[in-house]
């Protein structure tokens, strides 16, 4: 029994008319039903033909071709893989003749089976070689029931009945024929992400995506056109699955579909949530920008197309949402098949560049299609090159015949670019105007009746306007000066008096000396070859002038007449120099001098010639010649160049026989124009209202030179303009304020690290300069309506107030930078009070100035640098406080400090007077008494390397503190019982002078550190006085020990001569005291009043500004030479060879002794200081710095050691005051003159073995009682130098 179910079979039959013409209109009932009944016997099919003519041809006689679709049902879908048997074994071609038409059946071929696919719906595929036409392809829906066999055909739902099209041959055209898409599509699996999926080695990630492509293939096969479905990652946040899908160009639909198929080929223990699927598209949308070019000001239009439908489109700039605004305008157009948005940007500005993307969306409950597009955009200014300054004189037939021609310029050529002229004076001259490509021209006819006498100086303006076609326009005003030679009457006034008078005045120009070019600047030249000298000027002036050569450093002085020629844009006047006599010679200055016709002149700069013999001679080009090493510094200008010359010089050096290029520090054209209007705006009547405009100017022009302004010269001219320019009072709008920080926050970027660096090697502080003149810009600034407005650039801000008559608060701003830091600045009502009413008060933080300002050794600027200027006249202290953030928590030590521009020669540096710090958390509180830029500076964390020496210092001084005490006690104790001759009374007198200085210098040193270490501000007072004191006694110590050595030398080398304790206590005081004093003093004087006389950062002598150290250093390295050279002298004594040869044992002795006498003279004569030497080197060890500060920290216990309590007299003097004994009774009345130190005072067994080491024993032994104490002085010579 028949199967109920019907099947579809569509057959394409290709008729082709064999010898007669065929009607269009003839019935194939006939033919079809003998087809079908001939073919399948008993079956009985129901056909209904569709008559579509496909092609047709047209013979003559014409004969018609038919393509023909029918369709089969079958009741019994048994019976479809028969038929399709049948009908490829049919025998071909068949002819028959229905109504007397003969007619051929060519070919049959079943195109599209429909299987039934539910309610109202089959699913129909097409056979091999066919393909679904691409009108319907974005219709095709896959149907449920999928294979994963991936060489079985996709079915897609059609309704019923269905009505075709029918599948066709296979074309280029067809469906999924064309070049595959790429979608990044990614779905979540509600499972734990393991660590193992991040690491695509491991067996979980190969088995997720095997697993995963596996579905994904099986899902998306019957995706138009697909290719293939690739995992490419996994993230966390549950486990997302990334994987791209090639495939041709699908629809929402078709996607959705294919996601709902996915599950049903993965294992559900991957838990796979069907409701985020997301596809993203990125390269199926047409993303236009009109206009091209894109100005300031023009009108932007933004559109993006897709061909599908979404209702909901988004438009991001620089990742954020647009909205609809005055600003944006947004369009959506939806058609059947495609999808358009158009964002508009009216009158965009610069802040407007960027990126823009624009994402159409399509969601469901099992998808999420984004298409997305991203473009950037560029907007620029419309920068317009005029000329901006033209002299002409009226009166003159020259300037009549020849008119100036006016320009205006942009940097790139507009179709749609217009131009138009304006004319704003009370001289009313006008021109005629031409536009030629970039450009828009404006020629002056000059007309001398209307430009009378009486407004002779007059200024025109001149307004170039150019517009692009879209909204963007920018104007630029050139200025005319209009002149007349002739009578001028100059009247004065005092109050209501006048008097006039007439006076015929020829202005007579003449060239500014910076706008003279020499060439060379500085150059070799060779005896009696020449060498050619060159001056121009500008060839825009109108005077004919007297121009000579002066050759100054000869005997007579040389002048040379010369003519002029015109050269490029420049007169240029040259002359051929040649050096005659150059015996004794090396150097010569010449320059040009310039004299107008009523004799007035003005010199040029100085061309320097090098004399060089021919030998010498390594390099010679076109440049000019010079010895190997050499350099040779040449002018910014090009041979016959349109565009004149800039300021600033090349400097060639001479290297392996060229000339090479080694540095470059010329402006460049539109910087050099800057700088010659900022010179003529300082000196104009009209500065205060020329300079906003001035200001924009230069602003946009530096904007422009960005990348020029990495040039260490160009960025010199721009601090030097901002420093003349902030000098002239100026309205405070915001624009003009906007401007010039501006101005400044371009040449303080990141890009100029490089050219701030050469400055600053260069020992040109311009850092100080800029930060200056932005002090003087916010201290001129005149309120307007009251208010100081508010202002922010990148780096900078500028907040401000006006001081009213009834001020009843305080003055608090809070600035935040872009990295999160902040400042708060605080000024109490008291202190403003103060204020004159309409005084202003302007406070100015920067973010990356500070960074720029030269840096105290170690320590950084850690916060933000804000300055705060009063306009008021202000002579008492003014009270402000501020709290800064820390930028780097590491850094310890806080200091408040301000930039004070009179330091380092008025170079400036950082300074703490009058400021305190107190540090909270993350905050450092800065209180100070007076106005000016503010920071904090913070110092890294002290090594543990650097807190061992700190521990050594303390340890060591307070050891050599007690020792030091302990010293001055004990000679005071045994003072009457060690002091009966002259020698040992002068030892005793220096230790003890010795010990108290270095006990007063070691007091004042460990108070001094102390502070220091606290944080605790230091008076600068105090401070001064510390300094002085540490100075004066270590220069003590340092002389007292000379004074030791001397009568040490003296003793050992004048044996037999003798002088008076009076004449050696008074020659060792005055040593000892004065020398050290008068050093002491000439120091302070000299270095005070430039106050440099200490360091910033301790209470020490200066080093880095004023050399102050020197007055330490050098004292003291000359007596250590002197003391080495006392040592020297007494080991030779020592080492000095007896009658005889010495047995073995004697050398060890002496080698012994050798060694006992450096180990005690070293320290007790200050030898260690001369660890400091090796400290003071670059680079040097640690080892170094550790023994320096050993060895000295404890120089009160070798004094204590070797000075007293190795002396075996102190030691006897002390056991007879402890025992009340009598005073050594065994001792022999007859002793030895022995010649060794006064400073040992060993005991006599060593004394008679250096007795021995000197040689000749006996020879100057004298034989005496004890002396008595009226005696000794008379017999010294008969005592031991040891007592």
């Amino acid at each position: 029994m028949p199967s109920p179910i019907t099947a579809g079979l569509h057959c394409l039959f290709l008729l082709v008319t064999a010898c007669c013409q065929t009607s269009q209109d003839s019935n194939f009932d006939p033919f079809i039903q003998y087809v079908i009944d001939s073919a399948l016997g008993e079956e009985s099919f129901q056909s209904e033909m569709q008559r579509q003519k496909r092609n047709m041809l047209i013979f003559d006689p014409p004969p018609l071709e038919y393509t023909v679709d029918i369709e089969v049902s079958l009741t019994d879908s048994s019976f479809l893989e028969a038929i399709k048997e049948y009908f490829r074994n049919l025998t071909l071609p068949v002819s028959t003749n229905i109504s007397n038409v003969e007619m051929t059946v060519s070919n049959i071929n079943i195109t599209t089976v429909c299987l039934p696919g539910g309610e109202n719906n089959s699913c129909c595929s097409c056979e091999n070689g066919y393909a679904w036409p691409s009108a319907v392809c974005s219709d095709l829906i896959t149907c449920p029931s999928v294979s994963l066999e991936p060489d079985l055909t996709c079915g897609y739902m059609k309704k019923m009945p269905f009505y075709g099209p029918y599948c066709a041959p296979q074309t280029e055209d067809s469906c999924g024929m064309g070049e595959p898409i790429v979608m990044n599509m990614s779905v979540r699996l509600d499972t734990d992400f393991g660590n193992d999926l991040s690491n695509s080695s491991s067996e979980l990630y190969k088995k997720y995506k095997a697993d995963l492509e596996k579905a994904f293939n099986a899902g998306y096969r019957c995706l138009p056109g697909f290719v293939s479905a690739t995992v490419t990652g996994f993230r966390s946040g549950s486990v997302f699955v990334n994987y791209e899908v090639k495939a041709g160009a699908a629809s929402f639909d078709q996607i959705a579909n294919s996601n709902k198929i996915v599950p049903q080929f993965l294992d559900a223990s991957y838990q796979l949530n069907q409701a985020t699927f997301t596809t993203e598209i990125t390269n199926q949308t047409n993303f236009t920008v009109s206009p091209v070019d894109i100005f300031e000001g023009d009108t932007v239009r933004l559109i993006c197309e897709i061909n599908s439908t979404s209702e909901n489109v988004t438009w991001y700039h620089k990742d954020q949402i647009i909205s609809t605004s005055f600003q944006y305008l947004m369009e959506r157009n939806i058609s059947r098949r495609t999808s358009r948005a158009i964002l508009k940007i009216v009158n965009i500005t610069m802040e407007d560049s960027g990126s823009y993307t624009c994402n159409f969306t399509n969601s469901n409950q099992f998808h999420t299609l984004i298409y997305k597009a991203t473009k950037t955009i560029e907007v620029s200014q419309l920068r317009i090159t005029p000329n901006l300054t033209i002299n002409v004189i009226c009166n003159s037939p020259e300037m009549q015949t020849n008119s100036p021609l006016l320009s205006c310029c942009i940097d790139r050529h507009l179709p749609s670019l217009t131009g138009d002229w304006k004319v704003n004076g009370e001289i009313n001259i006008t021109g005629v105007s031409r536009f030629s490509e970039n450009c828009t021209e404006y020629k002056l006819n000059i007309n001398e009746s209307l430009c009378p006498p009486e407004k002779s100086g007059t200024v025109t303006t001149y307004t170039c306007e150019l517009q692009t076609g879209h909204g963007a326009r920018r104007s630029q005003n050139i200025k005319v000066t209009y002149l007349r030679t002739g009578t001028y009457i100059c009247t004065f006034s005092q109050k209501y008096l006048e008097s006039s008078a007439n006076v015929t005045i020829k202005v007579i120009s003449l060239p500014l000396e910076q706008n003279i070019l020499i060439d060379p600047i500085e150059a070799s030249i060779q005896c009696k070859v020449q060498q050619a000298l060159k001056c121009c000027i500008s060839a825009n002036t109108m005077e004919d002038y007297n121009v000579t050569f002066v050759v100054t450093n000869v005997v007579p002085q040389k002048e040379f007449q010369v003519g002029k020629k015109k050269n490029g844009s420049l007169f240029c006047y040259m002359y051929n120099y040649t050096e005659t006599e150059c015996s004794n010679k090396s150097e010569l200055k010449a320059h040009c001098k310039f004299i107008n016709r009523i004799g007035d002149k003005v010199n040029s700069n100085s061309i320097t010639l090098r004399l060089i013999s021919d030998k010498e001679v390594s390099c010679s080009d076109n440049l000019g010649i010079g010895a190997e090493g050499s350099k040779l510094e040449k002018p910014c200008y090009q041979e016959n160049s349109t565009d004149g010359f800039t300021r600033g010089s090349k400097i060639y050096k001479c290297s392996d026989k060229s000339w090479t290029l080694e540095r470059n520090d010329c402006l460049s054209a539109s910087i050099n124009n800057l700088l010659i209007s900022a010179e003529s705006l300082v000196t104009s009547p009209q500065a205060k209202e020329n300079l906003p405009n001035y200001l924009e100017e230069l602003k946009n022009k530096t904007e422009q030179e960005l990348s020029t302004i990495n040039s260490s010269a160009n960025l010199d001219t721009i601090v030097t303009i901002l420093t003349m320019v902030s000098s002239i009072p100026v309205e405070a709008e915001e624009s003009t304020i906007k401007n010039f920080l501006y101005t400044v926050d371009f040449i303080v970027a990141d890009s100029t690290a490089a050219a701030w660096e050469d400055l600053n090697e260069e020992g040109i502080n311009k850092s100080s300069s800029l930060l200056h003149s932005v002090e003087n810009f916010s201290l001129n600034l005149q309120p307007v309506n009251n208010t100081i407005p508010p202002v922010s650039a990148e780096s900078l801000q500028l907040q401000g107030i006006v001081v009213t008559a009834n001020n009843n608060t305080g003055y608090n701003k809070n600035f935040c930078s872009a990295e999160n830091l902040t400042v708060n600045v605080l000024i109490g009502e008291t202190e403003i009070q103060i204020l004159d009413p309409n005084s202003t008060i302007v406070s100015v933080m920067y973010s990356k100035l500070g960074h720029i300002l030269p840096r105290n050794g170690s320590e950084y600027v850690n916060g933000l640098l804000v300055t705060t200027t009063v306009s008021s006249n202000r002579s008492q202290k003014f009270d402000i406080n501020m709290t800064f953030a820390k930028k780097d928590l590491s850094l310890k030590m806080p200091q408040c400090v301000f930039w004070n521009f009179t330091l380092n020669k008025h170079t400036g540096g950082w300074d703490t007077h009058g400021c305190t710090a107190t540090e909270k958390g993350d905050y450092v509180i800065c209180s100070c008494n007076h106005l000016t830029s503010f920071s904090i500076l913070m110092s890294p964390d002290k090594s543990s390397q650097v807190i061992s020496e700190d521990y050594i210092t303390y340890i060591g001084l307070s050891i050599s503190i007690l020792s030091l005490v302990a010293c001055i006690v004990i000679e005071s104790l045994v003072w009457k019982y060690v002091t009966n001759n002259t020698t040992s009374y002068m030892r005793h007198v220096c230790i003890l002078n010795i010990a108290t200085s270095l006990l007063i210098a070691d007091i004042w040193f460990i108070v001094i550190a102390s502070i220091n270490d606290q944080n605790q501000q230091k008076s600068r007072g105090v401070c001064f006085v510390a300094t002085f004191f540490i100075h004066l006694f270590y220069l003590c110590v340092f002389f007292w020990m000379l004074s030791l050595g001397l009568i040490l030398f003296y003793r050992l080398v004048f044996i037999l001569h003798n002088t008076s304790k009076t004449t050696q206590k008074a020659v060792a005081f005055c040593l000892g005291y004065g020398c050290p004093f008068v050093i002491a003093v000439i120091t302070i004087a000299v270095t005070l009043p430039r106050n440099n006389y200490t360091r910033k950062d301790v209470c020490w002598l200066n080093w880095k500004d004023s050399k102050a150290l020197l007055a330490f250093v050098i004292p003291a390295l000359i007596i250590v030479a002197m003391n080495l050279f006392i040592t020297a002298v007494v080991i030779i004594k020592i080492l000095r060879p007896t009658i005889g040869d010495r047995s073995n044992r004697q050398e060890k002795n002496s080698l012994f002794q050798i060694g006992k006498s450096v180990a005690i003279l070293t320290p007790l004569l200050g030898l260690t200081w001369g660890f400091g030497l090796a400290t003071i080197i670059k680079n040097n060890h640690r080892a170094f710095h550790i023994l320096f500060v050993l060895l000295n920290a404890l120089q009160g216990l070798f004094i204590l050691v070797f000075g007293t309590l190795w002396d075996k007299k102190i030691q006897e003097a002390l056991l007879k005051r402890n025992s009340m004994s009598k005073w050594s009774s065994q001792q022999t009345k007859s002793t030895s003159l022995i010649l060794v130190t006064p400073m040992l005072a060993m005991s006599y067994p060593f004394s008679r073995t250096f007795n021995n080491l000197c040689g000749k024993t006996g020879k100057y032994s004298v034989s005496s009682s004890e002396p008595s104490s009226s005696s000794s002085e008379n017999t010294s010579k008969s005592y031991s130098l040891l007592n």
